[in-house]
């Protein structure tokens, strides 16, 4: 039998900006998106039904779920609804990033879960019913299907290549067990809107990267996220207290944050200092890699070896 494996990286908003918001509610955004190397694991084969396997540090939640609420239930099925094919594989879900963390966690799965099938099914990932499907899945699903760094715009669906990030670019994601619901973020969110804030040169190194992401542009979600839970505030300077830490920040609608550091020396021992410090914190190192949608087959395939 023929496994397909898929990585579902953490998505990370190197910033975000809400530009405005529809009469049908749904808000209008800014963000320069990349992936990191800390993800989940969907594996799909073959099987004479559907059914979804559940494992991984941070799969109790979902365990205590139905299997039909899960994303990547739905991402399976629909997509196979779509297509006129049975929905008949096994999905085995490895879950190591936290739940509802800003990182796009649920939308990284179910965007590996379809790119799993659609290797699995002779599908192009691009095929219009797949893209339509990831949009109506959720905002990230989009951008995770392509796992590659970009801007996106509108809701979330409107992607554009951005500049490649800078080799050697290193990141500390820590995430203090808490979990945001993005709806109450964004309702809580006050303020004027922000204006786009896109870059139109690439960055010769992580030292540029820090400092144009300083430059005016921000998480426009973080205040709000932060009042809501007050330790988001601590976890961003816990991060900016450790050593070659250029920049803190929040990710998405939170609640886990990320420092950029100057190298891999520095943000391993950041991490490996934060994780003695807070031992209830889920504290990451990883490296920010421009494309991290590939997939490794059992058989045959080459193996994406990340850090």
């Amino acid at each position: 039998m023929t496994v397909i494996r898929a990585y579902a990286a953490a998505k990370l908003n190197l910033y975000l900006h809400v530009l405005g918001r529809r009469e049908d509610g749904y808000h209008l955004l800014d963000s320069l998106v990349a992936f990191a190397s800390a993800h989940d694991l969907v594996e799909v084969e073959s099987t004479p039904y559907f059914s979804l396997q559940l494992h991984g540090p941070n799969s109790l939640p979902l365990l205590l779920e139905d299997t039909d609420s899960n994303l990547v239930t739905k991402a399976v099925k629909r997509l196979a609804d779509a297509l006129g094919r049975k929905p008949h594989v096994t999905v085995k879900l490895t879950k190591n990033l936290p739940l509802a963390s800003g990182i796009g966690g649920g939308s990284a799965d179910a965007a590996a879960a379809l790119r799993a099938l659609c290797a699995l099914w002779d599908v192009p990932v691009d095929h219009p019913e797949v893209t339509a499907l990831a949009a109506k899945l959720g905002a990230d699903v989009p951008v995770c299907v392509g796992s590659r760094t970009a801007y996106f715009g509108g809701t979330g669906t409107e992607l554009s290549p951005a500049p490649e990030l800078p080799e050697d670019c290193w990141v500390v994601l820590v995430n203090p067990g808490v979990s945001m619901p993005t709806p109450a973020v964004f309702e809580a969110r006050n303020g004027p809107f922000s204006s786009p804030a896109r870059l139109t040169t690439s960055f010769t190194d992580v030292r540029e990267l820090a400092a144009l992401l300083k430059d005016g542009r921000r998480n426009d979600l973080a205040p709000a996220a932060e009042r809501l839970s007050p330790v988001i505030t601590q976890v961003l300077a816990a991060l900016d207290s450790t050593t070659g830490c250029l920049l803190s920040r929040m990710s998405g609608s939170g609640a886990t944050c990320f420092g950029l550091y100057v190298d891999f020396d520095h943000a391993v021992a950041a991490a490996e200092l934060l994780s003695a410090l807070r031992p209830g914190w889920w504290v990451q190192p990883a490296a920010l890699l421009n494309d991290l949608s590939g997939l490794e087959m059992e058989e045959g395939a080459t193996l994406l070896d990340w850090p």
